[in-house]
């Protein structure tokens, strides 16, 4: 086996066990998982807006998230289809649209104003976003899995909650980004 087979077989592992399959890990407790599947991909679709091209990120970041929802409905005890977690993520979204909307018109507008810094700009913005869909539906598997509904008003405080939240570690994870494009 080459270096780079080894490299390789070695990041399928890894991926394995840290997003396909976190499930089944007794290491963590269910809510560290829930935690680590949200910042992960919150990071890869804050690391796919960097693309230059403008209001095309709902189409790429939304079938992320509804991964992502498929990762944390089994995680909860309750694996549901890609399918079934978009018909979460459109409930959310009515509930949150507008926030949603401005976000991706802001996205857009970043892009094709100000295409060359859009990407560093638009970091912690899909992050924050990311990472308040990954706690909303974190939330809602949990009242889900007891055989409660969430209200829009739960909705809604669990989002403000976790986009000031993801703000902050976006921000973080943008001046980590920049740190290290201008160190090369």
């Amino acid at each position: 086996m080459s270096d780079t087979d080894g490299v390789i077989a070695s990041l399928k592992g890894k991926l394995q066990r840290e997003v396909v399959n976190i499930e089944n890990r007794d290491d963590l407790t269910d809510d560290q998982k829930v935690n680590q599947i949200i910042v992960v991909f919150s990071s890869i679709c804050a690391g796919v807006a960097i693309q230059p091209i403008p209001f095309a990120d709902i189409f790429v970041l939304t079938p992320i998230q509804a991964y992502m929802g498929t990762r944390i409905s089994a995680i909860r005890g309750m694996p549901l289809s890609e399918k079934e977690v978009g018909e979460v993520l459109k409930e959310v979204a009515g509930v949150v649209g507008l926030g949603l909307l401005a976000q991706q018109l802001a996205i857009g507008a970043y892009k094709t104003v100000l295409p060359f810094l859009a990407g560093f700009t638009t970091i912690p913005l899909v992050f924050s976003m990311s990472y308040a869909i990954g706690k909303v539906m974190d939330a809602y598997f949990v009242k889900r899995s007891k055989g409660q509904k969430m209200t829009a008003d739960e909705i809604r405080k669990i989002w403000g909650q976790a986009r000031a939240e993801g703000k902050k570690q976006g921000k973080e994870t943008s001046d980590e980004i920049k740190r290290t494009h201008t160190r090369e």
